[in-house]
């Protein structure tokens, strides 16, 4: 995860969040704040047009993000992080479904992984991952966390 560069705290109804910016893209989101938030004014934009559209995905007016992200390069991982993003609002995949569609069908593990390994939750959409049987497994945030946001998408487990 990549945090240094600007970090602002951004108040959310699930609780406080950090969010993390480097030449003018956002390149982590945590669910605890920074310590000490400290923006450049390359990211000041950026920052605040991340807090903007976690406020209206948050008030159910956004369903889509549409920031500038980096991301670090990791093979696989990259490619499930990706297919993370095509996962529409309010619909989910399992582990292994998302697995094949990064072309890999035996990989649903290492899927999981890169999952947990996502540097900017929400935006990438995990918490759209689900096991198998539909139930919820594993998340950074922890499940209750992972509820609520499917819960807000209105996602019925």
């Amino acid at each position: 995860m990549r945090k240094n560069g600007s970090s602002a705290a951004v108040r959310t109804p699930l609780g406080a969040f950090g969010l993390y910016a480097g030449s003018g893209k956002i390149t982590a989101l945590t669910f605890s704040p920074p310590e000490q938030p400290r923006i450049l004014p390359e990211d000041a934009g950026v920052l605040r047009e991340a807090e903007r559209q976690l406020d209206e995905y948050f008030a159910g007016s956004r369903k889509t993000f549409s920031l500038p992200l980096s991301l670090p390069d990791k093979g696989f991982s990259r490619r499930v992080w990706e297919l993370l993003a095509e996962i529409p609002y309010g619909e989910t995949r399992s582990y292994s479904e998302l697995a094949a569609a990064a072309g890999s069908p035996k990989a649903a593990r290492a899927a999981g992984m890169a999952c947990h390994s996502n540097p900017i939750p929400i935006f990438i959409p995990c918490h759209r991952v689900v096991g198998k049987s539909g139930k919820l497994t594993g998340y950074a945030g922890g499940l209750e966390l992972k509820a609520a946001l499917l819960k807000l998408e209105g996602v019925i487990l």
